[in-house]
């Protein structure tokens, strides 16, 4: 099956964003699903005191786990490769598929099945095996669709959401060979009847990780389909890939960060699903892998994990709430992110992952309207990190003391002079008098358009007389 196309990192957000708007079908879809996952979340945290207790609990659980991260990552890998489990450490994507590819070989592997997980995607794990001959197929469901359509994913937790019942009955018509419905069960049976049987010819399993234990090297996988189960026991190798923020310390930490995740996600009580895989296959067992592998990547978090503040950005459970609740992302879509992580999410998170100059855009993508924050389970202060990013945009990088990777990529020459003048201005009182008496005599000379901020807006035009003056007469007058 042929892979999608790389999205360029450079392409513009603008342009995108433009297309996307002009998309009325597109928006059509977004609306609805997004109305429907509000509604079902408002539904499953019915009890506003207990939900914010537990966002509470949640941002407790996760805070403490990325205060000690470095030794609950040794105590996991220590527990892990007690139980079996051979454990990998990648800085970089490029490292991390290095690996996989080397268990590939080392197997002789020609077919891979993969269950969700957004960290391949950060790998872009399925055009890296495929170009060495290593078929990769997607067992979700929606990540079925979208792979068939050479598409990306638009939502972290439903990628194929940008599409109606319609466009798929088409797409498998097109490339399946199937007959026309519109009826979603015949669909999803369709597209399972097909998958069945990949489980049983691929030679590796590949998901991604929910939460990894520490305490007892335990990791842990949600799902609603049972394909995430399929993929980590019926081939004879598993490989997990998981960001290192995934470490817990505990396994009482699971509950209540399970129960966030999948009333925040979906607004179920529980998913259909929870996997907790701590060893491969033993002697007498009737099923399971007989190698298990975690691959542990880092990809800009650790720069992420270094600074005081950006690290909450690594709380993050992967719920996808504040994408839905978004009203950008609502009206734009996923694929205009051009990234793995769109949305207030992907804001925050894509700027570690790729370098700021790269998504120079992501930060300003926001309304600022506090949504987002105000239903993170676990309490990411998004909008307050979407405004460091946004200063991060525009400060001169220290070259010694630099930030983030591309810090200042929106800075300006001629902004930081407009800026060095107002502050000469505002700083003398002569020239300050100076200026504002020819501003307010010369008024008719301003500019109507200054540029995109008078695309929808009037241009700012100086009073016939400043205030000053006005009080002056004023006082005068009145003597």
């Amino acid at each position: 099956m042929s892979q999608p196309a790389r999205i360029p990192l450079q392409d513009e957000f603008k342009s995108r964003a433009h297309d996307a708007l002009g998309d009325a079908q597109l928006r059509r879809n977004f609306r609805g699903a997004m109305d429907s996952l509000m509604e079902k979340r408002a539904a499953a945290f019915s009890d506003a005191d207990e939900r914010e207790r537990l966002r509470t609990l949640g941002n407790h659980i996760r805070t403490r786990a990325l205060s000690r991260l470095p030794d609950l990552l040794e105590q996991l890998e220590s527990n892990l490769t007690a139980n079996g489990i051979q454990v990998h450490w990648a800085e970089t994507t490029e490292q991390a598929n290095r690996i996989v590819l080397d268990i590939a070989k080392r197997r002789q592997a020609r077919q891979v099945i993969k269950g969700k997980s957004m960290v391949s995607e950060e790998m872009d794990m399925n055009h890296v095996l495929a170009d060495h001959g290593i078929e990769c197929l997607e067992s979700d469901m929606g990540e079925y669709i979208i792979q068939l359509d050479h598409e990306k994913p638009s939502h972290i937790i439903m990628p194929a959401i940008h599409k109606n019942a319609d466009q798929v009955a088409r797409l498998f018509e097109r490339e399946l060979g199937e007959p026309y419905t519109r009826d979603v069960n015949e669909l999803i049976q369709t597209g399972r009847r097909i998958l069945r049987q990949k489980f049983f010819d691929a030679d590796i399993g590949v998901s991604g990780v929910n939460f990894a234990v520490a305490e007892t090297g335990t990791l842990v996988l949600v799902e609603n389909e049972g394909n995430g189960r399929m993929s980590t026991t019926v081939p004879k190798v598993h490989i997990a890939v998981t960001g290192i923020e995934k470490v817990v310390a505990h396994l009482r930490d699971v509950v209540p960060l399970l129960s966030l995740l999948t009333r925040s996600a979906l607004g179920q009580p529980i998913t259909t699903y929870i996997n907790m895989i701590s060893r491969p296959r033993q002697a007498g067992e009737h099923d399971g892998p007989e190698e298990v592998h975690l691959v542990l990547l880092d990809n800009g978090r650790s720069q992420a994990f270094a600074d005081g503040e950006l690290r909450q950005t690594l709380n993050c459970i992967r719920c996808g709430a504040c994408m839905n609740h978004c009203p950008v992302y609502t009206r734009v879509g996923g694929h205009t992110y051009g990234e793995v992580y769109p949305g207030p999410i992907g804001a925050i998170i894509t700027p570690h992952l790729v370098g700021l100059d790269k998504v120079p855009d992501h930060p300003s993508a926001s309304s600022l309207c506090g949504a987002c924050g105000e239903v993170c389970p676990v309490r990411i202060p998004i909008p307050s990190l979407l405004r460091r990013l946004r200063e991060e945009n525009v400060s001169r990088p220290d070259p010694g003391h630099a930030v983030m990777r591309g810090q200042g990529s929106k800075y300006s020459a001629l902004e930081s002079t407009v800026w060095k003048l107002w502050r000469t201005l505002y700083t003398r009182p002569l020239l300050y008098r100076l200026f504002r008496f020819f501003a307010t005599r010369l008024r008719a000379l301003t500019p109507s358009r200054l540029g995109p901020w008078t695309e929808h807006r009037g241009a700012p035009k100086p009073a016939a007389r400043s205030l000053h003056e006005l009080a002056r007469k004023h006082l005068e007058q009145s003597r």
